[in-house]
């Protein structure tokens, strides 16, 4: 099991009143809900692995380098992403309460989760499931492996479980074809721009026609018109820089330099008397009981 981290604890920010707090005033909802979220998961789940993937760099520079609007609108000052007041004193807290239960947590410098994750799952020799509220992961679902998204849009207690046939049925795709078609898209949540004129239907009717980007990419620049909708071939030739230049951005890397750790999912916490001292200091014993009572079992 892979969990999208930041997602995950930005969700649960949002979710739960800043008024839970720990016993000094300082908010933990983003903590207490990450922490329920992964209990609830792992009792219906049962992984036997585990990572909580996390954002070294949120806004790595060979993407900003390709696309320079890459998630510009995100950022409060320098490098640093624009998050709230109140969240950002937790994710320390939250990074420590994992490292004490044992949770693997796994950053790599000049890499997002997103790419953490995409290396765990194609390196896994077993099933994987991603846990996220990410679109953009729909891009590693792959049915053989298996690999799917365990997509919280819904909420964590009412997943929606993406495979190729969800991303089929949604976008009207080829199940691994995601990322060509969030490439030709864009999303302007994350600064990417897409083809201009070029919407979900076209994009899908150009995957569909040509079975991936490289090979739409490659009719394009033979010149031919054949199985171009009607106008999308010169807006896709406007759009050529960007055709070249986006697919390194959208897809998420698969050769991060992950480190060696421990992902088994841990039946004791690595280190009780710091887990109680942070439970103690800010207010977790109800949450914490909750996930020690799971991992037991």
């Amino acid at each position: 099991m892979l969990l999208d981290t930041p997602s995950l604890y930005f969700r649960a920010f949002y979710g739960i009143p800043e008024s839970v707090t720990s016993p000094d005033g300082m908010p933990v909802n983003a903590v207490r809900g990450l922490l329920d979220m992964i209990a609830t998961l792992v009792r219906q789940h049962s992984p036997a692995q585990i990572v909580a993937c996390m954002d070294a760099d949120w806004r790595p520079a060979f993407r900003v380098a390709a696309i320079p609007s890459y998630k510009a609108h995100r950022v409060a000052s320098g490098d640093e992403e624009e998050v709230p007041d109140t969240l950002a004193p937790q994710v320390p807290v939250i990074e420590e309460v994992l490292d004490a239960l044992g949770i693997a947590r796994v950053g790599v410098a000049g890499y997002e989760a997103d790419d953490v994750i995409g290396t765990y799952a194609t390196a896994a020799t077993g099933a994987v499931d991603i846990v996220t509220g990410d679109r953009d992961l729909f891009q590693l679902v792959d049915d053989e492996k298996p690999c799917r998204a365990l997509y919280t849009v819904r909420g964590i207690r009412n997943l929606q479980i993406v495979d190729e046939a969800f991303v089929r049925e949604k976008y009207g795709i080829p199940g691994r074809a995601y990322a060509d078609f969030a490439t030709l898209r864009g999303d302007p949540s994350d600064g990417l721009p897409g083809v201009a004129g070029i919407g979900d239907k076209t994009a899908a009717a150009l995957i569909t026609r040509f079975g991936s980007l490289s090979a739409l990419v490659a009719a394009l620049d033979d010149g031919g018109a054949d199985g171009f909708p009607a106008g999308a071939r010169n807006k896709l030739a406007a759009a050529r820089d960007y055709l070249e230049v986006a697919p390194a951005v959208v897809r998420v890397a698969r050769d991060a330099p992950v480190p060696d750790a421990d992902i088994t999912l841990p039946a004791a916490p690595r280190d009780p008397e710091r887990l109680i001292a942070l439970s103690e200091k800010h207010g977790l014993d109800s949450p914490l009981n909750r996930l020690l009572a799971t991992l037991t079992q």
